[in-house]
């Protein structure tokens, strides 16, 4: 009877800790790949760890993060190669579409400016009483014209794209802003650098 209660115990141990694993394993999201316009990398492709963060230009939660905790994370984390780090479009209205649309539409290499600049001038464009005249006003200073604005919003590839991404982001759980995905956990909230710091310690090594 004794063995027997054993082996009943250790059964319930191996069901128990195969279950452990399972939520484990569920708690890593497969991302989906890069959308049809690719994802723009910060930090080298051998880090240790990658952070891919999912937001909406018009989100205030992400204007704050991008405030206060996006400059000491990269010269915390990024500038020093310990992680790479990337943006992807996650509009929650149609402006914030427009604003991603502007970001891609010169190319790669000015998205992560134009993200910078619209994010920091949040306030300016998309809390007034005429939003698209006051992007366009500021996009201006990143090289547009009032021609070249116009057509870049009329480009149905460059707004299916963003919206691939967006649908790939909730496929993958994200249904708030930001969202980030740290070695494929899901983190939700404008994090502040003291809460990246306790996560990233320990994948680092630290």
């Amino acid at each position: 009877m004794t063995n027997r209660r054993q082996l009943l115990t250790g059964a319930a141990g191996i069901a128990a800790a195969a279950l452990a694993g399972g939520t484990a394993a569920r708690a890593q999201t497969k991302l989906p790949d890069a959308g049809p316009l690719g994802d723009v990398w910060l930090g080298p492709a051998d880090a240790k760890v990658t952070i891919v963060e999912y937001a909406s230009l018009t989100c205030s939660h992400c204007a704050s993060f991008h405030a206060a905790t996006w400059p000491e994370l990269k010269k915390k984390y990024i500038d020093t190669g310990k992680v790479r780090f990337t943006l992807r479009e996650f509009p929650l209205d149609p402006l914030a579409t427009a604003g991603f649309m502007l970001a891609r539409c010169n190319g790669n290499d000015k998205y992560v400016p134009m993200t910078d600049l619209l994010f920091a001038q949040q306030r300016n464009w998309a809390f007034t009483d005429k939003p698209v005249d006051a992007l366009s006003g500021l996009v201006k200073q990143a090289g547009f014209t009032q021609e070249s604005f116009e057509a870049c919003l009329k480009r149905q590839d460059i707004y299916d794209a963003v919206t691939v991404v967006k649908d790939g982001g909730a496929k993958a759980g994200v249904d708030s802003t930001p969202t980030f995905f740290i070695n494929g956990q899901k983190r939700s909230g404008a994090l502040t650098i003291a809460e990246f710091d306790k996560i990233l310690e320990p994948l680092l090594g630290n």
